[in-house]
């Protein structure tokens, strides 16, 4: 159930977002990033494990990145940088150093808590719960990709993109724009453009097109040679895996959409493969090309921000924009099933065939 004033949340909650990828932050160390308009501060303890808490100190509100890890007997603590409160990783007052003693009898310090949020790391990711009640437990498990449970992170990179999230995801999964968004020859081109039709089936709170023989005017899949199928996903409330799979070899890329705040998205992609073909690629040169994608669609959704903020209506035809009714109609029914208890329903009911042209 949500709370009071979850009508007017602008973001989806009772989910898993992505927080960071786990490699950016070693034992005792921190980093803060925004999520959902908040100020979260991911650490790690000197024993590795992950915690995430709010940024802002519950004294004064200065930023507790400022602060240090510090290692004590009882375990890791936060300290802040203006006058040396600690706080555990579960969010709970250690210490608070101007007290006096007998001003330490009349304070119970263990009722003084720093807002945290849940974790869970896998995959390489570490993933952050977003409730609509801040102090409940996840009601999910965890994000699941179809990869082998210790898969590491090959390649991640981030891209910001100056919109809100459904302009975000909606741009991820639009088919008719790679010809000329992503216009390159060893991609596609408007030249190449012919039809196409895609299947797509339910999954648990998304959809998926189904597994495929690739593209065949997309010149980088040949280098994989035969018998290569493609499955890509959407599942609120951004996650995008992409598989691409030859018998026991695969390539992912995992791209995921994350508010940063109303305005403001993350793009991240983050790629696993044991496919000995791209273990031959520099790793610059796959870099590069992820750049390159990545700012193609930041300066397009950048300038559609622009028309949106003139509050144009916007049209949605059949059938290279079905995609994006069934992203809002997933976004729609999750908020109504948080807010009524009632079942979710994915409005991708059966499989179900879409015809276009890129």
């Amino acid at each position: 159930m949500t709370k009071s004033n979850a009508k007017n949340d602008p973001f989806l909650r009772d989910l898993w977002y992505f927080g960071i990828v786990g490699s950016e932050i070693k034992p005792g160390q921190m980093v803060q990033k925004e999520r959902l308009g908040e100020l979260v501060l991911f650490g790690r303890t000197h024993d590795g494990e992950a915690f995430a808490m709010t940024d802002i100190c519950p004294h004064r509100a200065i930023l507790l990145s400022g602060g240090e890890m510090v290692k004590t007997e009882t375990g890791t603590q936060v300290q802040c940088p203006y006058h040396g409160w600690r706080f555990h990783p579960d969010g709970q007052c250690a210490n608070i150093p101007s007290l006096t003693a007998d001003q330490s009898e009349g304070v119970d310090i263990t009722k003084i808590k720093a807002k945290i949020f849940p974790v869970h790391e896998s995959y390489g990711v570490i993933w952050i719960w977003f409730g609509y009640d801040s102090e409940a437990e996840p009601c999910l498990d965890p994000p699941v990709l179809d990869i082998p449970a210790d898969s590491k992170v090959r390649m991640h990179d981030e891209g910001d993109f100056n919109c809100d999230m459904d302009a975000a995801v909606i741009s991820l999964m639009d088919p008719a724009h790679i010809p000329y968004i992503h216009n390159q020859s060893w991609w596609r081109t408007p030249k190449t453009m012919h039809e196409k039709q895609k299947t797509f089936g339910p999954i648990e709170r998304g959809f998926s097109m189904l597994p495929h023989k690739p593209s065949s005017n997309s010149f980088i899949y040949k280098l994989f040679g035969t018998g290569i199928t493609t499955e890509i996903q959407l599942e609120l409330p951004g996650l995008r895996p992409e598989y691409m799979k030859a018998g026991d070899k695969h390539v992912t890329t995992v791209t995921i959409v994350t508010p940063v705040n109303e305005s403001k998205t993350i793009i991240s992609i983050i790629l696993y493969w044991n496919h000995p073909v791209v273990s031959f690629v520099p790793k610059w040169l796959i870099r590069q090309a992820v750049h390159i994608f990545m700012g193609q669609d930041s300066t397009a959704v950048d300038a559609q921000a622009i028309g949106m903020s003139y509050d144009p209506p916007q049209m949605f035809i059949h059938d290279s924009d079905i995609p994006a009714k069934w992203y809002l109609a997933l976004r729609r029914n999750w908020e109504t099933h948080r807010a009524t208890g009632e079942p979710f329903v994915n409005p991708v009911k059966e499989p179900v065939t879409l015809r276009w042209r890129s």
